[in-house]
């Protein structure tokens, strides 16, 4: 249900037909996201019904500043009134995810317990791009994943090379064979 409503926010703002403003929505949607996970306080705050949502609203706007644009702080406004503020990191994914199909580049995830160098992640880079068709920049993220796993979510793209999946794999073939 939470999707269905994102996408609909989400799909007001690419009705603007105006690239720079959906560049910036973008950009402030982002940042309000990655604020909403390194945060549970805030998400307890926007869910919290101590607060008004005036305060709420309020306390957004007064962390984007005052150089934002005006129908950014109206949207904001309105999420507000409408007590879906928390939709903000499902409608910045949204957005990112379409932007990403309009552009035809995506952005991708390494999980792996060993740092990777910038060529060996540049060849991930070059041989997805290859067999997608589309441009493909990979970040890296530490996991206690013993192998390595790349994983492109807008185009389901999930390779996974781990020591654990290769013993899964044996011991499956070895119980298919008796």
């Amino acid at each position: 249900m939470e999707a269905l409503i994102a996408q609909k926010y989400a799909k007001a703002i690419f009705d603007t037909k105006n690239n720079t403003l959906i560049s910036e929505f973008a950009e402030i949607l982002n940042n309000l996201s990655s604020a909403f996970e390194s945060s549970k306080s805030i998400v307890c705050s926007l869910n919290s019904p101590l607060l008004s949502d005036e305060n709420k609203v309020k306390t957004i706007l007064d962390a984007l500043g005052s150089k934002v644009d005006l129908k950014v702080v109206n949207f904001i406004k309105i999420l507000g009134e409408n007590k879906r503020l928390s939709l903000i990191p499902a409608i910045s994914k949204i957005i990112n995810s379409k932007l990403q199909q309009e552009t035809n580049s995506y952005q991708g995830v390494i999980y792996s317990n060993k740092k990777l160098g910038k060529s060996e992640i540049s060849q991930l880079e070059k041989t997805l791009s290859k067999h997608t068709g589309s441009a493909i920049s990979l970040k890296e993220i530490n996991s206690d994943i013993e192998g390595i796993k790349v994983s492109v979510d807008d185009l389901g793209i999930e390779v996974n090379f781990s020591k654990q999946r290769v013993k899964d794999q044996l011991i499956d073939f070895i119980n298919l064979a008796f």
